[in-house]
């Protein structure tokens, strides 16, 4: 969960915000037009494709100890850094394109996450031969309706940075020599890539994220 620290108006519920034209959001995005394009189409709705998915898994590591919008700010450069998160061609970087990375401004320029991202593509290529994609290995996880929580407001929103589904793939990730791969950067990646919707209740998103996993076909 990315923090919330924008004002609610008075006419909203808690943890909500209104645009112009009246449409309630999370307050989380309130920050920028941009970070409200990542939590209007994209956050909480369901992804399938496993390069988009090792990216959003990726940058919640490299998020740890930063803010998600710095992260969201520097994802084009993050995408021309490691091949578009092609886990193939990441997983054959070597040292000079560690060298690289770490003199490159456009990404967050910290070595252990950088050689972590290589060492999390030569993971990805283990799980792609095992499960047939990482879009069917993580999908297994989707936790069950009973247990998640019946509405998901801000007070609710405010317990919600892990479950015992992270817990359960942090720990099964690590055991497969993935690193930075904690249960809080997991229960962030499953909120970004729909996993779970936390969306809180009255956020215009949250109707349509409900619908895109309607609709969703499970890898």
């Amino acid at each position: 969960m990315h923090s919330m620290t924008a004002e609610p108006l008075a006419n909203l519920p808690d943890g909500l915000f209104a645009d112009d034209a009246g449409r309630p959001r999370c307050t989380w995005c309130q920050a920028t037009p941009f970070y409200r394009q990542y939590h209007d189409n994209e956050w909480g709705f369901p992804v399938a494709d496993d390069r988009r998915l090792f990216e959003k898994l990726c940058l919640e590591g490299f998020q740890s100890g930063l803010s998600w919008l710095t992260i969201l700010n520097k994802r084009e450069g993050f995408r021309a850094a490691f091949a578009n998160f092609d886990a193939e061609k990441v997983a054959a970087f070597g040292e000079q394109d560690v060298e690289r990375m770490v003199q490159d401004a456009a990404i967050v320029r910290h070595r252990g996450k950088i050689t972590s991202t290589i060492n999390n593509a030569q993971r990805v290529l283990e799980l792609k031969h095992e499960f047939g994609s990482l879009a069917h290995y993580v999908w297994r996880s989707e936790p069950a309706a009973a247990d998640r929580p019946e509405r998901i407001t801000r007070a609710v929103a405010r317990t919600l940075s892990t479950s015992p589904a992270s817990i359960a793939m942090s720990k099964d990730l690590k055991k497969r020599g993935w690193s930075f791969v904690g249960p809080t950067t997991v229960y962030a990646f499953m909120q970004a890539m729909g996993l779970v919707n936390d969306h809180l209740e009255g956020c215009h998103s949250r109707a349509l994220a409900l619908k895109a996993r309607a609709e969703f076909v499970v890898p």
